[in-house]
């Protein structure tokens, strides 16, 4: 159980009930980190509204690298929900489980083609340093071939993780086997 007061889909009423419909129509369920929000619908909806842009929105990122980003954030900061979450969402895309846990396992070490190697190296340092990140850093991005809109995208899903990572590991959001799976990707 998390840690505050969470309004059920069964005991939802006004705009926080039109929310959870908008939700589950677009996504087949809500997750416990939109419910976590239950009580501010308002943050609920404008959460929802970036992550939707972030991860399925018009991007050169592919949503393989977009959940790439999500799960190597979230293994770095230890947070089982977005790890388990985001891992089930990773493995749509390369459907072997083992892979997954040894992805989450070592992120940095993980056998991956060089472009993705450098993303994710620069997507754990903005998350474990990100006071250490030099414009060094963004030529190398450069330089293995993310343009600038990409680089900000990268930006934007590593920031968005870190914070996503903190309301779960934060709140005590919970997940069940049930709860991480039969979400649209």
């Amino acid at each position: 159980m998390p840690w505050i007061n969470v309004i059920e889909e069964d005991e939802a009423s006004g705009s926080l009930k039109r929310i959870y419909e908008k939700i589950k129509g677009e996504r087949g369920k809500i997750a416990n980190i939109m419910k976590i929000h239950s009580l501010n619908p308002r943050s609920m909806e404008t959460h929802l509204a970036l992550y939707v842009n972030l991860m399925f929105g018009r991007s050169n990122l592919t949503r393989e690298e977009r959940e790439l980003i999500a799960t190597a954030v979230s293994a770095i900061n230890n947070c089982d929900y977005c790890k388990l979450h985001h891992g089930e969402a990773l493995n749509f895309y390369w459907k072997d489980e083992k892979k997954i846990k040894e992805f989450i396992n070592d992120p940095l070490s993980f056998d991956l083609p060089e472009k993705s190697k450098v993303m994710i190296k620069h997507t754990m340092k903005l998350t474990k340093t990100p006071d250490q990140i030099t414009e060094n850093d963004i030529q190398e991005l450069k330089e293995i071939g993310f343009s600038d809109r990409d680089i900000l995208d990268i930006t934007l899903i590593t920031s968005y993780f870190n914070f996503v990572n903190r309301i779960a590991l934060g709140l005590g959001v919970e997940f069940t086997p049930e709860e991480i799976s039969g979400y649209k990707y």
